[in-house]
């Protein structure tokens, strides 16, 4: 069974459960510490989730943690694919609710995926990621979740010219957002290309309608750290690479990074000053069949090394490291599933002088299909 196949199945199986990713989370709460997400963050959590379909189960979904403040909060993350049940649900609700801005956006994207022989789905593939700002502040039922693609069908590699593949992914985001396109940002994005070395890989391509306008670029693959000081210098990034080159040291010198990646914001007049700078601790390829599967010691060094930032809270990097756990099997009326959990990656982020923010991506995987 492939993937698609599996995705479907589980879908499927969610469906016959009945009610919404919010009913879906709550069962996963004794799974989640409170140092992590504390309890009035967990209720506003599970109020976003309300309004989305438990088939959304089926694919990845998770938490974005600040590990930087004490605060027990968090992000929501989950994604779709288009020609799916939980796209169904979203087309659906752009036809009969005209004010649902995200329902809108994501007709507006998967009309261009869904075209027969589309060349954007040639190189992202059906699926789309959300990210939902939680918090106190953000309570609007219609905020509008951050919207990303990953060239996961055909990848887009440093020093192979494809800047029509790049223009044409940040064409689609721009125009699902509602936004007009813009010249300069487009070239500002196709500028960051082209400074690529060989064997890097644009990663994702990101937009926050709720938020300024950017357009957030995830580029991944740097092997060595002049590697990708000379990347930023090299698309003229604004900000202090002496403060990338000591952050990236340290770690270095303290925990087994495979692979770095950089989060650049694009906009009309060039990159942002604050950058996003992502270690992995092992490589991860989209079509591997192993891609959700974390090693149950892989991050230990990784999180020791963060126990040596100041700005990082200990208690949350010790509740983090009890997230990565083995496949673990759930039972409910439609059967049984498999649950994986894992780290998918840790992010710092370097504005001015030095090491501003420390966020964990968890997440969790959930398949029907695994014992069909």
């Amino acid at each position: 069974m492939d993937i698609d196949e599996a995705v479907a199945l589980t879908q499927d199986r969610l469906a016959e459960e009945g009610g919404t990713m919010g009913d879906l989370l709550g069962h996963f709460r004794n799974g989640v510490s409170p140092t992590l997400v504390g309890d009035p963050e967990w209720e506003r959590i599970l109020a976003c989730a309300e309004n989305l379909p438990i088939t959304m189960g089926a694919l990845p979904f998770g938490f974005e943690l600040p590990l930087h403040t004490p605060r027990p909060e968090a992000d929501l993350g989950v994604s779709l694919a288009s020609g799916t049940r939980t796209a169904e649900f979203f087309l659906e609700r752009a036809r009969t609710d005209k004010t649902d801005e995200t329902a809108t956006a994501i007709a507006r994207l998967f009309r261009h995926i869904d075209t027969e022989n589309s060349p954007l789905r040639a190189v992202v593939g059906r699926k789309l990621m959300l990210e939902y700002d939680i918090g106190p502040a953000r309570e609007s039922e219609r905020e509008h979740p951050g919207m990303f693609l990953r060239p996961g069908g055909r990848p887009i590699i440093g020093g192979r010219g494809q800047t029509n593949d790049v223009g044409m992914v940040a064409d689609a985001l721009v125009s699902c957002a509602g936004w007009e396109r813009n010249n300069a940002e487009r070239e500002h994005v196709e500028r960051v290309y082209l400074a690529q070395p060989p064997g890097t890989r644009m990663d994702s391509f990101g937009v926050f309608p709720s938020r300024s306008r950017a357009i957030r670029l995830a580029i991944m693959g740097f092997e060595a750290q002049q590697d990708l000081c000379s990347y930023l210098a090299g698309t003229s990034w604004p900000g202090q690479i002496p403060a990338v080159e000591s952050v990236m040291s340290r770690f270095a010198r303290r925990a087994n990074v495979a692979r770095a990646g950089v989060n650049v914001d694009v906009q009309e007049d060039g990159l942002g000053p604050t950058l996003g700078l992502t270690f992995m601790v092992k490589q991860r390829y989209t079509r591997d069949a192993r891609y959700w599967l974390d090693g149950p010691g892989d991050w230990d060094p990784f999180l020791a090394a963060l126990g040596h930032e100041e700005l990082v809270v200990p208690e949350k990097v010790a509740a983090l490291a009890g997230w990565v756990s083995k496949p673990q099997p759930l039972f409910a009326k439609s059967g049984r599933y498999l649950l994986l959990r894992g780290i998918h990656h840790i992010k710092l982020v370097i504005s001015g002088n030095g090491l501003r923010k420390v966020k964990a991506y968890v997440f969790m995987v959930l398949s029907g299909a695994a014992t069909s």
